[in-house]
């Protein structure tokens, strides 16, 4: 490639330097025309006009040509003149493949788009529609070529959907209905690109929260229906483990046995009720000022009954008087199931610390154990319903895998998180972090 450039600009510098041999020569020879006919300076001048004419004219040439020649060949010429008119005409015919090069991939996309189920709309740096696919069209009711050039806000007024546009898409996918039809729901998502452009992406997710939803109602049912048969096993059997003298011996162990399975059953009906019931209510909870100090001390005492003969070292360090704004009963059960669980994978003899403490970035709950810990790739999925580091384990001690889930959908209602940190043989600390604030009783509770 270098040597090809080198060799350009040696053919350019010969063209200049033969072009500067022939003006020098024409100069000259009206020169010596002139000086053998006694007017020298008269024909060095009358040389110079025709030189300076000739360019002009190729000049003129130039212009007309590049304004109106459009796809005509380059004019003819001689000398410098042909090789610039070449090399014009070269660059021209590279534009015009270029040009069509473009245009067949703006084709394909625009094809590709407008093929794709999922509704795109591009938006200028001003919320300005530009261009939207067919399915765009039909999810968002969009018409072409009204819409376009018009501003994406004014057809969609959805709160949601304004503060997304205004953040410019930082805040991930939103859900909405359409405005066509209420009952089909969409997720949106914008996505800059380009030089402060936008994509809106949007998709029709009516069939998947339809399937959710049924599968909400079938769980909420059946966990009902099994509760009321289950309270009566459970009932039976409590009265002939009582009266075990009056058993044969034979029976006593599998009467011990289906008791304690009954039992892991209600919890499991309870658990997932509980469930249920947090996915079901979109209300904001009913929120006053849980002294929180006094619910961890009661759950702590339950959790040193819970690790019974284990004896577990189980210490709690809240801040006094350090109240939190929430619902009681969903943040007790969210607490209680950290506690229990640090005391049911946490060998015999083991420590638990749990503290309750606020700085600048807000509350925070916080649960240590020295159990085995937890490895890196099961930490993402801990909140998965019935997920199990250990399945073995987890049935031996009567866990149900819903606790997790339970504990992120209630601190999710409460604007919190939770953060998880373990390392295997050193045990795992569990974080719920409240935002600043969340001491103080709402305006409107």
């Amino acid at each position: 490639m270098f040597a090809a450039r080198r060799r350009e600009i040696h053919d350019m510098n010969s063209k200049w330097m033969i072009e500067l041999w022939r003006a020098g020569g024409l100069l000259l020879t009206s020169l010596i025309i002139g000086w053998f006919l006694g007017h020298p300076l008269q024909f060095l001048l009358l040389g110079t006009g025709a030189y300076l004419a000739w360019h002009v004219f190729n000049l003129v040439r130039l212009e007309r040509w590049l304004r109106y020649g459009e796809k005509s060949d380059p004019p003819s010429s001689t000398g410098l003149w042909r090789d610039v008119f070449s090399e014009i005409y070269r660059l021209e015919m590279r534009g015009r493949k270029q040009q069509r090069k473009l245009a067949r991939t703006l084709n394909r996309f625009e094809e590709a788009a407008a093929a794709l189920p999922d509704g795109i709309v591009v938006l200028s740096a001003h919320g300005i529609i530009e261009w939207f696919n067919a399915a765009a069209g039909e999810m968002l009711g969009l018409r072409s070529p009204q819409d376009i050039g018009q501003r994406i806000a004014n057809l969609l007024r959805h709160p949601d959907f304004i503060a997304l546009l205004a953040a410019g898409g930082q805040h991930g996918a939103i859900e909405l209905p359409s405005p066509v039809a209420g009952e089909i729901m969409l997720t949106a998502q914008i996505v800059p690109y380009g030089r402060e452009q936008h994509l809106l992406v949007t998709r029709d997710i009516t069939r998947v929260r339809h399937l959710e939803q049924v599968r909400r109602d079938f769980v909420a049912n059946v966990s009902h229906e099994l509760r009321t048969p289950l309270t009566v096993l459970s009932g039976y059997l409590e009265t002939l483990n009582e009266s075990q003298e009056e058993c044969p011996k034979p029976w006593v162990r599998s009467l011990q046995l289906m008791r304690q399975q009954a039992e892991r059953m209600q919890r499991l009906v309870n658990d997932l009720l509980m469930l249920s019931r947090l996915e079901l209510d979109n209300k904001a909870p009913n929120q006053t000022l849980v002294a929180v100090p006094d619910m961890l001390a009661a759950i702590v005492q339950d959790a040193r009954a819970l690790s019974g003969e284990r004896k577990h070292r189980i210490h709690l360090d809240a801040t006094p008087g350090l109240r939190l704004c929430g619902n009681h009963d969903e943040l007790r059960s969210a607490f209680s199931n950290l506690v229990y669980n640090a005391v049911q994978y946490t060998p015999a003899g083991g420590d638990i610390h749990v503290r309750w403490f606020s700085d600048g970035r807000g509350i925070h709950l916080q649960v240590e154990d020295t159990g085995e810990g937890i490895a890196p790739q099961h930490i993402p999925r801990l909140t998965e319903r019935f997920y199990r580091v250990d399945s073995a384990r987890s049935r031996e001690s009567g866990g149900t895998g819903l606790g997790l889930a339970i504990v992120k959908h209630v601190l999710t209602r409460h604007g919190a998180q939770l953060r998880i940190a373990s390392e295997l043989g050193k045990g795992s600390t569990f974080t719920c972090d409240f935002p600043p604030g969340a001491d103080t009783r709402p305006s409107n509770a």
